[in-house]
């Protein structure tokens, strides 16, 4: 880059930091309409107060006693991005989650959370407590659960929405448990739709990286009649389609290792397109005896099989040579950096007035999202040492075999593993179509008691998730099994031919293909009913102001289910093995609510008022809770709010968490007893390694840290609800010197108690090689030859969590100019810690998270994020720059510090009101300059972090918009 290029992007980050930078325009303040556009279904109270996410009692909303961000359909127009999720994963407070840059295949199984193969959802995550912690709404109702057709996830798929719908986004970063009741334990995420709407609104956006891949489709419609009649309604819908970036397309992601150039620079998998053999015990001067150990003094303890014709049946040892780095498979090029997906979304608002105080009113949402990712061919390992847990573990290749090279069977007595990439099977392919269907009825209107007005409403609302996924390349087991068994047997199996394990690639003949291979199709269905009424209005008057109040009932009821494929549940899948699950529960709830604003326009009490809310929850799976709710607003002055909240919050545990069957997923760890650990404390550098390890039977252990080993997990019906207490204090000066100018600064601290968590893999092999902890010991499970096979982690109260922050927000908008008026936001979130408690055998282990990379599953945390906008706008023309800052982590797993990374956007826009009534059009690139991804080695797939990073490259978009 030349100087010029330098000057202006340094220029460009510099002035978007100083001056203030954040994504999707995001503030603090609510949208000047927000009065005219209720979070519930009741009309606005005279004055314009309305219910702001975080209370269910009406007041203006400017006097928000939580730290809120309003994102508003501008707003989102101005990122260029297609996904409301990605949307929200930009903002400082959001730690990731799912989204269309993870390409979860294969190797992350079918977990309780459903976040497995068939992932392809989106979700938001807040203080990186994850997304089962933030509660999603609907126009201040719950929305339904998402499905995955992998497990019954406990979060919500945000790209079951419609975003042609969304009028704005509420985010409460605040616990609001005893307001909306579980899951609200990070914060809330209130999704407002379009109730009124004149006219036809429409937009069209194309996009695509400048490597001429990623193209997205983004059309959005909706019209409405109007807001003053007594009939009134929204419809509208979208179409959404983003095609694939491959891996092999980045350099990145190209290998295994970031940004690596060949498998010699390791990471490649250990499972090559030939066969790889492992036999143990002692040397033979002869193949013909069978009941010696080792086939042949000649052979390594790790040999593969040379590339043969179709139909030839290897010799040994001719065909036999020793296994190097070079024979391992680079799995990387298979993978999506970016997965290919089209959602089609139909929705609508109605409403009636049934008389002078009573509504009726309608919502119902329809949507289809299907996606698609993908991995690289099956790896096919079988032998004591495989590791799979399953019927592959235990299989014998005949002596009739007519392409076993050796005299004699091979069975558990020679063999320690063989190990076979099924190239000729093509690519694990896996195809996800997910069906969501919503609808919600309210009947609401107001009353005068004692010359007060009362708002009430009541709801009933139904959801419905279904998925269903189809899996190309998978193998039946049980067939494989006959196939490499005695000759007669397969013979006398209906379409069975002998199975060539010990051929290189293109050996395997389509009649071999055609009786061990299967389409795997699997489903998982959610459902959720429910009811609500909500009351609320004033009591009397006191020095501040009316004695606000609200009240309430509800009750839910949610199914889950997840039915593998009939194959699967037999425990006859050669990827990863599956069981069904299914479960329900209900829950019983009422709240009630205050807001007492004691004194106003008092010396020193421009403002004082006290908040408090209670909730009791009965459910029929984790038995009753009671959670409060205490806050405190104060005005000293008039520039300036101070406020405190102190909140209890608790999660039920979900379906999938409750019920959900073992699976095993495989995780990327890193065993000291092994001969090839890079581990600081090792098995060849560590005395006390070397004998721990000897006694525990670790000797021997070969496996790599790329290699990727498995993990089970499950499901506990033991499991009780997550507590938690949160506590945030922060104030907002707005100077009445300086109009439209705001700083806000926000301290949170949020305790999780019996924080529900499986034993983190490498933290239990850890404690078992480190420190002789006889409960991570018990865990592990190694064979023969000293390679571990197998670590329990199922879902248990086990953790703690404890995490806290500053929120530091500056917004500042000018009066219009001769050159325009511009808008500065600058929003920061510090993480000062994040710490989880483990049990030990000694007592407890606390793991800090600030400023580091945890790789697998990936999540960053790093200290420091800053995220914004500056705007400008003049006439018919607009301009916004982004900046996007995200402080450098360290990996914990390798020696790899990812370094500070600032991303640059830029928008430009024009509209024309004399055409079509309102014709508008934009340009905009995303990561400008665009900076170069940072590299990460431990982290799942692709060598980066999907949940903190961008796809690598420039995104370019144009857009057109019309309202008529």
């Amino acid at each position: 880059m030349g100087r010029f290029g330098l000057g202006l992007r340094s220029g460009a980050a510099t002035l978007a930091l100083i001056i203030g930078s954040a994504a999707a325009a995001q503030s603090t303040l609510p949208p000047p309409d927000a009065a005219e556009t209720p979070a519930t279904a009741s009309e606005p109270a005279p004055g314009g107060e309305i219910v702001v996410t975080g209370s269910r009692i009406r007041r203006d909303p400017l006097s928000q006693d939580s730290p809120i961000v309003f994102v508003d359909e501008a707003d989102i127009a101005k990122t260029g991005l297609n996904s409301v999720n990605d949307v929200l994963q930009r903002l400082p407070s959001s730690g990731g989650g799912i989204n269309s840059k993870f390409n979860n295949s294969g190797n992350l199984g079918n977990p309780p959370d459903g976040g497995g193969v068939g992932a392809g959802s989106a979700e938001v995550d807040l203080r990186y407590l994850g997304s089962r912690r933030v509660l999603v709404l609907v126009d201040g109702l719950r929305y339904v659960n998402g499905a995955s057709a992998s497990g019954v996830p406990g979060s919500t798929d945000l790209n079951s929405i419609p975003d042609s719908m969304i009028e704005r986004i509420e985010v409460l970063q605040d616990g609001a448990s005893s307001i909306y009741g579980s899951d609200a334990i990070a914060g809330v995420v209130n999704i407002i739709t379009k109730k009124k709407q004149k006219g036809l609104e429409a937009s069209a956006q194309l996009g695509g990286y400048d490597k001429g891949d990623g193209f997205t489709q983004n059309y959005q419609l909706s019209w409405g009649n109007g807001g003053d009649s007594a009939t009134q309604f929204v419809v509208g819908g979208n179409f959404v389609k983003q095609n694939g970036v491959k891996s092999r397309d980045r350099a990145i992601s190209a290998f295994p290792g970031p940004y690596a150039t060949s498998c010699l620079e390791a990471g490649c998998s250990g499972t090559p397109l030939l066969g790889r053999f492992r036999f143990f015990g002692a040397a033979s001067d002869s193949v013909d005896d069978p009941t010696t150990p080792l086939v042949n003094e000649d052979i390594s303890d790790e040999t593969l099989v040379g590339v043969l014709p179709i139909g030839v049946a290897p010799v040994y040892p001719d065909d036999f040579r020793d296994f190097t780095a070079a024979d391992t498979f680079n799995f990387a090029p298979f993978n999506f950096i970016q997965t290919p997906l089209k959602r089609f979304g139909l929705f609508g608002n109605f409403r009636q007035e049934l008389g002078d105080n009573l509504n009726f009113s309608a919502r119902a949402i329809w949507n289809r999202r299907k996606s698609r990712n993908q991995a690289a061919p099956i790896p096919i390992l079988i032998g004591q040492g495989a590791g799979n847990l399953n019927i592959l573990d235990t299989i014998d290749i005949d002596v009739s075999n007519p392409y076993n090279p050796f005299d004699f069977t091979l069975d558990e007595s020679n063999y320690v593993v063989i190990r076979r990439r099924m190239a000729e099977f093509g690519p694990r392919r896996f195809d996800q179509t997910v069906k969501t269907a919503y609808g919600v009825a309210t009947l609401d209107g107001t009353l005068d008691i004692g010359g007060r007005n009362w708002y009430w409403d009541v709801n009933a609302s139904y959801g419905r998730n279904k998925a269903r996924q189809v899996m190309h390349g998978n193998i039946n087991s049980d067939n494989l099994r006959i196939a490499l068994g005695p000759v007669d047997v397969c013979a006398a199996t209906a379409g069975c031919v002998p199975f060539n394990i010990f051929g290189g690639a293109g050996t395997i003949t389509q009649d071999m293909i055609d009786f061990v291979g299967f389409t795997q199709r699997d489903s998982s269905k959610q459902t959720s009913l429910d009811f609500t009424a909500n009351i609320s209005g004033s009591l009397l008057e006191l020095p501040g102001g009316p004695l606000g109040v609200a009240a309430g009932l509800e009750y839910r009821k949610q199914k889950g289910r997840f039915d593998p494929d009939p194959v699967v549940a037999a425990g006859f899948s050669s990827d990863i093995p599956a069981q069904p699950t299914k479960g329900s529960f209900n829950v019983k709830e009422a709240y009630a609510e205050i807001n007492a604003p004691i004194l106003a326009n008092r010396p020193f009490a421009d403002l004082l008022e006290l908040t408090g809310a209670v909730r009791f929850s009965d459910y029929s799976t984790s038995g009753s809770t009671t959670t409060f709710k205490a806050g405190a607003n104060w005005k000293p002055i008039p520039d300036l709010r101070l406020r405190a909240n102190w909140a209890e919050g608790f999660r039920a545990p979900s379906i999938g968490e409750l019920f959900g069957t073992f699976s095993r997923f495989d995780s990327a760890f890193d065993d000291p007893c092994s001969s090839k650990s890079v581990l600081d404390r090792n098995i060849s550098n560590d005395a006390t390694v070397l004998a721990n390890c000897t006694a525990q039977g670790g000797l021997g252990a070969t496996t790599a840290p790329d290699d990727q080993l498995s993990v089970v997990t499950g499901g506990n019906e033991d499991l009780k609800p997550e507590t938690s207490k949160s506590l945030v204090l922060g104030g907002v000066y707005s100077p009445s010197f300086i109009p439209r100018l705001s700083f806000e600064v926000n301290w949170y601290r949020i305790k999780i108690d019996d924080a529900i968590q499986a034993f983190p893999a490498q933290l239990t092999v850890a404690n078992c090689v480190y420190n002789n902890d006889a409960s991570a010991c018990d865990r592990i499970t190694r064979s023969i030859s000293g390679d571990i096979i197998g670590i329990d982690s199922q879902l248990a109260n086990i953790a703690g969590i404890r995490t806290k922050g500053i929120d530091a927000n500056i917004a500042y908008r000018t009066d219009q100019t001769r050159m325009g008026r511009f808008g500065f936001t600058w929003n920061n979130t510090f993480l000062r810690n994040f710490d989880i408690l483990l049990p030990t055998a000694d007592g407890v282990q606390r793991i800090s998270r600030e400023g580091t990379e945890v790789g697998s599953p990936s999540q960053a945390f790093p200290k420091w994020k800053s995220i914004g906008i500056i705007d400008w706008d003049l006439k018919n023309f607009g301009a916004t720059i982004t900046g996007r800052y995200i402080k450098s982590v360290r990996e914990t797993n390798a020696d790899n510090r990812i370094k500070s990374m600032f991303y640059t956007d830029l928008q430009l826009r024009f509209t024309s009101p004399d055409f079509a009534d309102n014709f508008g059009f934009a340009l905009g690139v995303n990561n400008l300059f665009n900076v170069k991804a940072p590299g990460c080695f431990g982290c799942d797939v692709n060598g980066f972090d999907p949940t903190t990073y961008d796809v690598p490259g420039r995104y370019l978009y144009a857009r057109a918009s019309v309202k008529m």
